[in-house]
């Protein structure tokens, strides 16, 4: 009985690893997207990604709200 108690704990830890690295870089890819769609004119790539700067706005200010949502996810490891 106690061992099948110390794998589900060790189970449950790695999964818990696990999603926080999950969303740890899926937080970083969003919030780099997010600083990408906002400040694409001062890295000069407004024609590269070309949409509209109003679209862009929205976009990155949406992207840049749910990466925070995701970092916080992780380092409140609640699952």
């Amino acid at each position: 009985m106690e061992e099948n108690n110390q794998l589900r704990d060790r189970s449950e830890r790695s999964y818990r690893i696990f999603r926080s690295i999950y969303d740890f870089s899926m937080a970083a890819l969003i919030l780099g997207s997010g600083i990408l769609m906002l400040f694409a004119k001062y890295f000069k790539l407004d024609q590269v990604l070309n949409v509209d700067a109003e679209f862009r706005a929205i976009f990155g200010t949406l992207c840049m709200v749910y990466g925070t949502f995701r970092l916080y996810r992780g380092f409140k490891k609640d699952y």
